[in-house]
């Protein structure tokens, strides 16, 4: 599209302007890249114009419409492993539903332990990630975990290494990412853990919009990818990106259409397809996949690095916005959970609204004014109940005491009572490509405007459903 030294703020007005002029038409700011980035409108009229070209079948035959589909499909696996800067001698391309599936396509096979393969776990991690640990626990495996370390909701790279010093050897997980803070933890966790003699499993869903990752240089064994994420459409498809020879060390529970190369009903008896056909259960989306190759060419025209530079300026500007907002009396307006500036983090910010005393504001207020006002933020625990309790101070003790007894027949109020928690979790605020700084500046004229004054009236809010 540009070259390098032309890719600033007029660059990006003039792809919000083309290719996502729909946000301004509607009067709405897009504050939720890391929930999903809105849909080009190149990609989309790319996806129809496929659609109208010819027929595409299911793969699994020799057709010509399902040869059409094979070829995109594997058109797109190679894309996907050069976005990645993976050497498809060594790795290989799963597709997915979506980032957690990926998650637990490993979860299921991998093959833990009580004596040789625990599992370690980072205390900041998505929920579709600390569920591997049901199915350690299912095979009575260690699990492990690495907390927090100071006040930025960072992970002691200390802790980390002696954590992976011990004496037995499994799979550890980690975002490269957070989902809720934007900490970006050190990839080099990747070699030291490979050298250690453990399986790696990085969960890049909320790093690669605005990141860049070599699997040359931080060879994991298994990356977890959402593209919606990071191009917008489709929003149906993720990746899981893995070693081939740590796929073969996993062990399907299962099989499934398309999984098998010859099985027998009567005999019962079966044997699997080689990946990456042993993991993708059933018909692979088709019609979606291929327009992957399509996103990542869209993407990389604009400029990964050009986009991580335009990311990290509008949040420093979130940052520096907020940070200066106060009540009549001086008292703060926000309260930022994470890092305060853009070093070694992303575009996610974590934050509740103060009120006049400095008690948070329910985040059910703020996501319904924001709502009012045209603005999109995710509101909640964002699936990451580790860093959650630590950004709240929530002792380990409450979180024993709230989840025994019957908690689980109240309601998800019930159980932020018992934690004595003012609120049920944070907004978060992540602008990415489609944003211009006229955004950030409106959400924050907006927090001034409808809270400095005072606490919006509480009335009817939307019951929670999930903490």
């Amino acid at each position: 599209m540009s070259t390098d030294d032309e890719r600033g703020e007029g660059f990006f007005a003039r792809l919000r302007a083309e290719e996502f002029g729909y946000l301004d038409e509607a009067g709405e700011v897009y504050l939720d890249h890391t929930g999903a980035a809105p849909v080009p409108r190149r990609l989309a009229d790319a996806q129809a114009a496929r659609l109208r070209s010819r027929a595409f079948g299911n793969p699994h035959t020799e057709s010509p419409a399902s040869r059409a589909s094979t070829a995109l499909v594997e058109d797109a696996r190679a894309r996907v492993l050069r976005f990645l800067d993976a050497d498809p001698e060594q790795y290989t391309v799963i597709f997915t539903a979506n980032a957690s599936q990926a998650v637990k396509l490993v979860a299921e096979a991998y093959p833990f332990n009580r004596w040789s393969r625990p599992l370690l776990l980072t205390q900041d991690n998505h929920n579709s990630v600390n569920g591997v640990r049901e199915f350690a626990r299912r095979a009575r495996a260690r699990v492990q975990l690495v907390p927090f370390s100071g006040n930025e909701l960072r992970v002691s790279g200390g802790a980390v290494r002696r954590a992976l010093s011990g004496r037995r050897r499994g799979l550890f997980c980690f975002p490269a990412q957070s989902n809720f803070s934007g900490v970006r933890h050190p990839l080099e966790w990747v070699g030291e853990a490979r050298a250690a003699g453990w399986h790696t499993l990085l969960d890049a869903a909320a790093y690669l919009p605005t990141g860049t990752l070599s699997l040359r240089r931080a060879p994991a064994d298994f990356v977890v990818a959402s593209w919606y994420k990071v191009f917008g459409y489709p929003s149906g498809v993720g990746s899981l990106v893995a070693r081939r020879d740590a796929l073969a060390a996993l062990r399907r529970p299962w099989f499934a259409g398309g999984t098998i190369q010859v099985v027998s009903a009567r005999a019962r008896w079966h044997r699997m397809a080689q990946a990456p056909a042993a993991f993708e259960d059933g018909t692979p989306d088709f019609h979606a996949v291929p327009q992957i190759v399509t996103g990542l060419d869209w993407y990389e025209s604009v400029g990964a690095a050009a986009v991580a530079d335009h990311v990290s300026r509008l949040t420093g500007r979130l940052l520096s916005g907020v940070a200066g907002l106060r009540h009549r009396d001086g008292r703060p307006l926000v309260r930022v959970y994470g890092p305060r500036g853009t070093e070694g983090r992303g575009g996610t910010v974590a934050l509740n609204v103060l009120d006049s005393r400095g008690h948070v504001v329910d985040e059910r207020i703020v996501a319904r004014e924001c709502a009012a006002a045209g603005i999109s933020v995710r509101t909640g625990c964002f699936c990451n109940p580790g860093a959650g309790e630590e950004a709240f101070s929530i002792a380990p003790r409450l979180l024993h005491r709230a989840g025994g007894g019957r908690w689980r027949a109240e309601t998800i109020d019930g159980y932020i009572r018992r934690l004595g928690l003012p609120s049920g979790g944070a907004v978060r605020v992540s602008p990415g490509i489609a944003n211009t700084a006229a955004d950030i500046d409106r959400f924050v004229e907006f927090l001034r405007e409808t809270f400095a004054a005072g606490t919006p009236e509480r009335g009817a809010l939307a019951p929670r459903v999930s903490c």
